[in-house]
């Protein structure tokens, strides 16, 4: 286990600076959120919304096919691509053959947010992997976190060193084949930070990947950072859609992976705590996180 950790602040990330955006709306990169069964779509919608709002330049939302056209009217700056469903309204893992144009341009991809079948899930996540080559940087989150166990061993392979994933502490527990109770023989996790920051760093090292989970953030090789900002009432519903879509428009902006966990976490949690200011501690919706994260973001790079 890291034996010290990094703290996220507003003066260590303006010392790690996002890469400046020039030109048009491409040089900001393309991000693709693939989620959203037929009683969920606002999962999709949020974590879509964030990743405009941290900079991406353009966004496609692949949903489930009898949503689509009501979020392609909701989020009009987005376009949709509408994904085969099975008659429970989950996206089929099929939908990664009518992704494909979408993914040869995408500059991130985001899977999870809103899918609600784990089988399918891990067919989708399959035929992605299999279908974006070798470059393309993958965000895993929601019920995606839930697959990687069960994904084939040569995706697991090409997925390591372009991962992110953002679980919570108990998703990172599964992550690592353990129950909630935090181990193996079912004895009791210990919730201290530290004990958190030894299963952020087992998450990344097994995986291959950055991984952003509460406000513990790890990368492969043992790095590792805190932010210590936010409260219990990002705890709310739709909140880690917004997180992971944050994370990912950070990555299509040409953030590389542990950086943009960084900055998207401390966006995130600082985002929280404005709002906690302004309406109060418990009670501010996802929505309004997604509406002050520019904010923050403005404030970090004048």
């Amino acid at each position: 286990m890291p034996s010290t950790a990094d703290t996220v602040s507003p003066a260590s990330l303006r010392a790690w600076p996002l890469p400046k955006p020039s030109g048009g709306k491409g040089s900001r990169g393309r991000v693709v959120v693939v989620g959203g069964a037929a009683t969920t779509p606002g999962a999709a919608m949020l974590a879509g919304l964030a990743a405009l709002r941290v900079g991406a330049g353009v966004l496609t939302l692949g949903v489930a096919e009898s949503v689509a056209a009501a979020v392609g009217a909701a989020v009009p700056e987005a376009g949709v691509e509408w994904l085969p469903q099975n008659a429970a309204g989950s996206v089929l893992g099929t939908a990664a053959e009518a992704l494909a144009r979408r993914i040869e341009r995408a500059s991130a991809l985001l899977v999870g947010p809103g899918l609600d079948d784990i089988d399918e899930t891990v067919r989708l996540i399959t035929g992605l992997v299999d279908a974006a080559g070798d470059e393309l940087n993958f965000v895993l989150d929601a019920y995606a976190l839930g697959a990687i166990p069960q994904l084939p061993a040569t995706t697991l392979r090409a997925l390591r060193g372009r991962l992110l994933v953002t679980p919570n502490r108990a998703e990172a527990l599964l992550l690592l084949d353990r129950d909630e109770s935090g181990s193996d023989d079912g004895s009791a996790e210990d919730g201290s930070e530290e004990a958190h920051i030894a299963l952020v760093s087992e998450v990344a090292e097994r995986y291959g990947a950055v991984v952003s989970s509460d406000n513990i953030i790890g990368a492969p090789g043992g790095a590792v950072w805190t932010v210590p900002a936010g409260h219990s009432g990002l705890g709310t519903s739709g909140s880690g859609d917004v997180l992971a879509g944050a994370v990912t428009g950070l990555v299509a902006r040409g953030g590389n992976l542990a950086q943009a966990a960084c900055w998207g976490t401390y966006l995130h949690a600082a985002s929280g705590d404005r709002l906690a200011a302004r309406i109060g501690a418990l009670g501010f919706l996802a929505r309004e996180l997604v509406a002050e994260i520019p904010l923050v973001l403005s404030e970090l790079q004048a």
